[in-house]
């Protein structure tokens, strides 16, 4: 019998408490099954549970009902979606629309490669030229960010002084990125593009590096906490952090999940949920603040991010429903490999 099996029937063979009352633990000593190697590791580690998670909910809430209200919201934002082409048609994409919603479809399957998928897809299939694909990009998913952040905020699986570490550093340093931009495009006009295509597709060959890394990382449970203190090494390391991502960001479109979330897994010993909450959150606020320094600079045509989102929204929710029953290792795996080589594509265009 392997140590977790014997850890598994130590707790099936745990008592219940009885009447809301909790039964003492029993002393851990060196050699038991159960000591905390993370805690000795680690002594940052706080596994205390935050006072704002709820518990699980119930079978109930998966059964018939479910697919009546999923039914009547895939049914009103169709009927949405009719309703804003048959009136200001004129100014949306119905491409643009079908390419949110294979997208949006894949990220809710995968949870993964959105922002960095987009980009390219807006240069190679619709002609944007590099500036407008990453003002537009980064504000799309400014606003499917805070779908997901809300929903993680709401069930308690974001860390928010991380989070808002994490954005000391990331916010100004992709408002530095975007002012670069900028600056390059006002000082030498159209050769912007050259540089912008070999940065975006450096960025996406890093990205589908880092994917593969995310991949075939083994984050073991066991060692993983809901709760880090941040002693002030780990501040001062968490705002560099931010500091360099966010201007690969501000500067291209492309990572703000993956590139965090990579290091996050490697240096940060937060359980998973808490880990993909504290990332969604921190580049919503990152994306959102960066969405609004490229519409100043009129980087952003707000209505093709309004056809990219009809089709996102919708996308992102079916496919979040099938990540259970789909083959993720091997479409995060293929997701790596088409960012690779749209990054090297981009290389050579530059």
């Amino acid at each position: 019998m392997t140590d977790s099996d014997s850890n598994a029937s130590a707790i099936d063979a745990a008592p219940v408490p009885v009447g809301g009352a909790t039964a003492p633990a029993p002393p851990a000593s060196d050699s038991a099954p159960g000591v905390d190697v993370g805690r000795v590791c680690d002594p940052d580690i706080d596994d205390a549970i935050p006072p704002f998670r709820p518990g699980p909910e119930p079978e109930a809430a998966h059964t018939h009902a479910w697919k009546v209200r999923w039914g009547l919201m895939l049914g009103g934002w169709a009927l949405f979606v009719a309703v804003m082409y048959l009136t200001v048609g004129a100014h949306l994409n119905g491409y643009l629309s079908l390419t949110g919603l294979m997208i949006g479809f894949l990220v809710g399957l995968t949870g993964m490669g959105g922002g960095a998928l987009m980009t390219p897809v807006l240069i190679f299939v619709f002609g944007f030229q590099p500036t407008m694909a990453i003002g537009t990009d980064v504000t799309y998913s400014a606003v499917t960010k805070i779908f997901g952040s809300w929903k993680h905020w709401r069930q308690g699986s974001v860390d928010i002084p991380l989070a808002l570490w994490l954005c000391l550093g990331s916010v100004p340093s992709a408002l530095a990125g975007v002012a670069a931009v900028t600056y390059v495009k006002n000082r030498y006009g159209d050769g912007v593009d050259i540089f912008l295509y070999r940065a975006i597709g450096s960025a996406l060959m890093m990205v589908g590096v880092l994917l593969i890394v995310k991949i075939v990382i083994h984050v073991d449970q066991k060692y993983r906490r809901e709760n880090i203190k941040m002693s002030g090494k780990r501040k001062a390391a968490t705002v560099c952090l931010g500091l360099v991502v966010g201007f690969i960001i501000g500067l291209t479109s492309v990572g703000s999940g993956t590139l965090i979330g990579v290091f996050l897994i490697l240096f940060y010993p937060l359980a998973t949920d808490r880990i993909v909450g504290t990332d969604i959150f921190q580049a919503m606020i990152l994306l959102g603040a960066t969405g609004l320094a490229q519409i100043g600079v009129g980087n952003v045509n707000l209505w093709m991010v309004a056809a990219l989102l009809m089709g996102s929204i919708p996308g992102v929710l079916m496919g979040s429903q099938l990540t259970v029953r789909a083959p993720n290792r091997v479409l995060r795996g293929l997701l790596a490999a088409v960012l690779f080589l749209s990054g090297l594509a981009l290389l050579f265009k530059g």
